[in-house]
């Protein structure tokens, strides 16, 4: 049976229009709830001053992290990770290439958008660790791309570039 409707698909021009704020991915758009709760917020926080420290120790570095920057991958497909680090510059008002580490804080709303549909698209576009960092269980899951897959693994010392070590103490994160 042949549907009467056909659902919309919108792209980038669309997206840069629209109030609140929302991600988009294959032309779907999936509306980010209001603002984090304080526990979420600071956990994003934690890793953004320890990162950024991190970043600070290796002179040589050319890496930069970002909080809450629009990363465009297609003219269907923006998506806003909590954190991420990039080597390299872009010169746009948003990134236009895949980040060497993107972090995700786990929420009850962003769950399966999480663990599903971004660790699938992050996947593709080949960001080379992927965390997911759950707030309520105070854990984080690293996932490092191994020949095109993600493999589970344990670590917080991630080499980011050939000049950058950056280091995560997952116990400060949570005080």
């Amino acid at each position: 049976m042949e549907s009467r409707f056909q659902v919309p698909r919108y792209t980038y021009n669309d997206y840069k229009n629209w109030k609140e704020d929302w991600e988009l991915v294959d032309g779907y758009p999936f509306q980010m709830l209001p603002s984090p709760t304080p526990r979420h917020n600071l956990a994003i926080m934690n890793f953004i001053y320890q990162g950024k420290d991190a970043l600070k120790k290796n002179k040589d570095c050319d890496c930069l992290l970002f909080s809450e920057l629009d990363w465009k991958i297609s003219e269907e497909t923006v998506v806003r990770p909590d954190m991420m680090i990039i080597c390299g510059s872009t010169t746009n008002e948003y990134l236009e290439f895949p980040p060497v580490l993107v972090l995700e804080i786990i929420s009850p709303s962003s769950i399966k958008k999480d663990r599903v549909i971004k660790f699938e698209l992050y996947r593709e576009q080949g960001v080379k660790y992927y965390l997911l960092a759950d707030y309520n269980k105070k854990t984080v899951e690293v996932f490092e791309l191994v020949d095109n897959y993600y493999k589970q693994v344990d670590k917080n010392v991630f080499h980011i570039d050939k000049d950058c070590e950056i280091n995560f103490d997952y116990d400060e994160i949570w005080k």
